[in-house]
Order: C-alpha cells, then structure tokens, then sequence
C-alpha cells in the first residue's frame, strides 16, 4: 500500500496535503483528491499527525456550537 502512495499518478506533497485537509473541514473533497489524501496520509507520519490535529479541531468546534 505504501507504494502505491508513492506512485506518481497519487503521490502529493505535504503542502498539498495540508491544503486538502483545510479544504475538507469546509466542504467534501471529490473522490479522486480524497483518495491521493488518504494514501499520502498512510505514507507520511507527519501529515497523519497533522490530519488528527484537524479531527481534534473539528470535534472540539461542534462540541462547541452543541452547548449554544
């Protein structure tokens, strides 16, 4: 699987990367971005950590917006 991440039909950078993981807080991602997002996020350490981080963010905003 990782290889595949690496192929350069998917393969991103972690700057892409971080994009995506933005643009995917506000609205959903087409298929295809979704996909090369997920494989480089199996491959980099760094972003999956990033991409928890953004999880972390995202449960804590609508916990948040519930108490109002």
């Amino acid at each position: 699987m990782r290889r595949l991440a690496r192929h350069p039909m998917f393969r991103i950078t972690c700057l892409q990367a971080s994009r995506l993981l933005s643009q995917q807080m506000e609205h959903s991602l087409p298929w295809r971005m979704r996909l090369r997002l997920r494989l480089h996020l199996f491959a980099c350490d760094a972003c999956m950590r990033v991409a928890r981080q953004f999880e972390a963010m995202r449960l804590a905003l609508q916990s948040w917006r519930e108490r109002d």
